[in-house]
């Protein structure tokens, strides 16, 4: 069993951790509404004060924060604390419009090396280790969180970044990681490349992976253990509250123990934005409990998930998330049925014979949306006969009908023919909107 790097905070009985998080989430409210002008607006427009926060169930009376209103104050708008105090800025890619500037503080980025070294230790990470670290440096959160955490545990952290997948390996058997850090995209390449140039991966001394940045389902851990022959736990965070280390998988593998001494979390109808309850699956809201530089007050993620408590063997009292299986603006509405591309990667994956790689195509052509899925065929299956490869191909087809309901076209496309990524993993091409 891993280590607990932070028992008071990690196995808080819930008496103790209720009172927490109301001290706080006051401190907070209250702190926002004096410093950022966007939240004292929006709480008189709610006719809400801090004052009315008294249990913590009295937070939904606070409105919701997203990414939006992030959008329309860039680049400054939502800082709390003083530019003399902000001492490192990151942003969202801004791929969709403006991106979102996020401050920190001091004692931000303390926080945030705390998570991540109670993240990296679920994942087995003592000061004996070395940590290859090829998420990306700079702007994205993904990079310096990791580096930040391990070096607060006292781990020996390589700095690689991403890409360069030749020296990655190198590296990797010359230094003796002992713990990688990537997209699970990314340590899916670095097996198939691993393979291609003849690297035996059980003769290193990788044993543990920490992925996240990108949705991937069970059977994508699957097929990076198999491959790569560690333990892959599952990461997740975002830059609107802090980067990775929100949230992290223990040995246990069955939910991500979330941080709730420092982010509260809610799950709400992505329809009417009402509050659900324990286990019931919508839309992941978090609110900043101890940020200085920019607080969020219950942040909309947009990611779908549901939260259960209960005994974890690890000895953590956190209440756990659930897997991400999609985004509430990724849902992909097909002739009125509506799935998730995580749904369409578990049907592949389920499928002997497929590499994990595969791009979904969406068009209009005349009135109705056609989906068509192109994947990777293993060797062995694309040097079969054509007659063999249409039976396969009408047995995928068929899986994923029955899998998510919907009839689509599948494409079996050659090995190694598919782009891959050194970051995030771009699967779905929707092109209707080209038409």
């Amino acid at each position: 069993m891993s280590l607990i790097w932070n028992k008071k905070a990690e196995c808080l009985l819930p008496i103790e951790k209720d009172q927490l998080q109301l001290e706080r989430l006051q401190h907070i409210v209250k702190y926002a509404c004096e410093k950022v002008p966007y939240y004292k607006k929006a709480f008189d427009k709610a006719g809400v004060k801090p004052s009315d926060i008294k249990s913590l169930k009295d937070i939904e009376k606070l409105p919701f924060t997203s990414k939006a209103e992030l959008r329309d104050a860039y680049p400054f708008g939502m800082f709390a604390a003083p530019m003399e105090e902000i001492v490192e800025i990151h942003t969202s890619s801004g791929t969709t419009g403006k991106p979102v500037v996020m401050g920190y503080t001091t004692a931000d980025i303390e926080l945030w090396s705390e998570v991540m070294a109670r993240s990296l230790s679920m994942a087995g990470c003592t000061k004996a280790d070395i940590v290859q670290n090829a998420y990306g440096y700079g702007l994205f959160t993904g990079g310096l969180g990791v580096h930040y955490g391990a070096r607060k545990i006292g781990a020996n952290v390589i700095p690689i970044s991403a890409g360069n997948t030749k020296r990655q390996l190198e590296i990797m058997r010359d230094f003796g990681t002992t713990i990688l850090t990537c997209t699970p995209s990314y340590a899916l390449f670095l097996a198939e490349s691993a393979k291609d140039d003849k690297i035996d991966l059980k003769s290193l001394k990788l044993r543990s992976g920490v992925f996240g940045a990108e949705m991937w389902t069970e059977k994508m851990r699957e097929e990076i253990e198999k491959r790569l022959h560690i333990s892959a736990t599952n990461i997740y965070g975002l830059t609107e509250i802090i980067g990775p280390g929100v949230a992290q998988e223990c040995e246990v593998k069955n939910g991500l123990h979330l941080q709730e001494d420092l982010f509260y979390p809610e799950i709400v109808s992505p329809e009417n934005l009402s509050v659900l309850s324990e286990g019931e699956k919508g839309e992941l809201v978090l609110t900043t409990l101890t940020r200085e530089g920019t607080p969020m007050i219950r942040f909309r993620t947009k990611d779908i998930t549901s939260l259960h408590r209960g005994e974890c063997k690890c000895g953590r009292t956190s209440i756990k998330m659930d897997r991400i299986t999609g985004r509430s603006d990724d849902m992909l509405k097909i002739r009125g049925v509506i799935v998730f591309p995580s749904s369409i990667e578990k049907a592949l994956l389920e499928i002997k014979g497929l590499e994990p790689h595969y791009k979904i195509i969406i068009t209009r052509p005349h009135q109705l949306d056609e989906i068509e899925v192109q994947v990777e065929a293993s060797e062995i299956l694309f040097s079969d006969e054509i007659r063999h490869m249409e039976e396969t191909k009408k047995n995928i087809e068929n899986h994923i009908e029955k899998s998510v309901g919907l009839k689509l076209k599948v494409t079996l496309v050659e090995p190694k023919t598919l782009p891959r990524s050194e970051g995030k993993a771009k699967r779905v091409f929707d092109q209707r909107e080209l038409k």
